[in-house]
């Protein structure tokens, strides 16, 4: 799955600051915005748009910047991007399957973990 993540974001990249300036293959997990991208602000916003129009709403760049300080948001990484975008992601198909699974399903998973559903 981080993979994928990876390979989308890479792919969202190059859209943004075009592929002479990024090589596809460049794009590690360890590759960061700031150092290794040079990524201005614009184009933060620009990637925080594409992120919104590929996950959803739950994907919310500028709020997970927020979260951190000056120091953090300089050296963060693509892998945290990925690492983050994968917990939402996990966690709304893990909220989706729950909440759209038969009525049975859920009452014979709880009848085997022993609840009373």
């Amino acid at each position: 799955m981080a993979a994928d993540i990876l390979a989308e974001i890479t792919g969202m990249l190059v859209e943004i600051v075009g592929d002479e300036h990024l090589l596809a293959d460049e794009v590690t997990m360890k590759t960061t915005f700031n150092e290794d991208l040079a990524l201005e602000s614009i184009e933060f916003v620009a990637l925080a748009e594409l992120l919104h129009h590929r996950y959803g709403a739950e994907v919310d760049l500028m709020g997970f910047l927020s979260e951190k300080d000056m120091d953090g948001i300089l050296a963060m990484s693509v892998g945290e991007l990925v690492t983050h975008i994968g917990r939402i992601t996990h966690a709304s198909l893990t909220h989706a399957s729950r909440t759209h699974a038969p009525a049975g399903t859920v009452r014979a998973a709880a009848t085997a973990t022993g609840s009373d559903g």
